[in-house]
């Protein structure tokens, strides 16, 4: 007993030094990028196309979830209210629903599967062709060019895909109640914003900002830091998924928590 135990003792020393040094690299990936945001070459052509690339280009996939979104909870929700004779209160239910967690959470989701993935092949695929070591020897900034521009992009263009994921998902909402309760669709607004407050729509735009960050650091930094060639660029498009749908879970457990101390403070 004593002789597996010492030998065991090496592969957890071994496991621990990997995950403090990663936890280490993945920091200073971070803290490299607020010190070259600051300073030029402003990579605003790139920016602006990474915002077309990861904003227009996931535009047929949100429109789509967003809307059956708010058709679906929109169903599952009139059975429990009906019993309480409660079914007005559906547009308010709807609502509250989508702008505070349902919204933002689904569009993080959507997105790290779609640019998270697309992010970290993309880089990671570079990297094993040698093509940033390229850039380097060319004189120009691969980090800047590559990370700070996509992880600006996924910070910007989130918070305006779940904008339009709510509108969806409350269209998607009123016409379900109006073809059920007969509904106006002026009633049917009023309610929903009767419901909703300023703190509700500031909160998810805030909590998007950070949904989005997570998204575009964590890929790009599994991209860049990827190896064993071909094969670690599809790692690195599976582990930026993960981990960002990871990271997002745990964001919003903390942002429910902040808000909900705001709101009852």
């Amino acid at each position: 007993m004593a002789e597996k135990t010492y030998e065991r003792r090496p592969t957890i020393t071994k496991n621990l030094d990997k995950f403090f040094t990663g936890l280490a690299d993945a920091f200073a990936f971070v803290k490299r990028f607020f010190q070259e945001i600051w300073f030029p070459p402003y990579e605003f052509k790139e920016i602006l196309r990474q915002c077309y690339e990861i904003g227009y280009r996931s535009l047929p996939l949100i429109s789509l979830t967003g809307f059956i979104v708010g058709i679906v909870f929109t169903n599952q929700s009139r059975p429990s209210l009906s019993e309480f004779g409660a079914t007005s209160w559906l547009p308010s239910l709807i609502s509250v629903a989508v702008v505070r967690a349902m919204g933002p959470l689904v569009t993080a989701l959507i997105a790290a599967g779609k640019v998270g993935s697309s992010i970290g092949a993309e880089i990671s695929s570079m990297k094993v062709t040698e093509q940033i070591d390229a850039m380097e020897v060319s004189a120009i900034n691969p980090y800047k060019y590559l990370v700070v521009t996509r992880v600006i992009a996924t910070t910007l263009m989130l918070p305006i895909l779940v904008m339009y994921t709510d509108f969806l998902a409350l269209m998607g909402s009123y016409i379900n109640v109006s073809q059920n309760e007969l509904v106006s669709m002026s009633t049917f607004f009023v309610q929903v914003f009767e419901a909703i407050s300023f703190l509700d729509i500031f909160s998810s735009i805030i909590k998007s900002l950070f949904f989005g960050f997570t998204i575009g650091i964590v890929s790009c930094y599994k991209g860049y830091n990827s190896t064993k060639g071909t094969e670690g660029v599809g790692k690195a498009a599976n582990a930026s998924v993960v981990m960002s749908m990871f990271l997002i879970f745990i964001e919003e457990l903390l942002s429910l928590q902040i808000v909900n101390a705001i709101r009852n403070g």
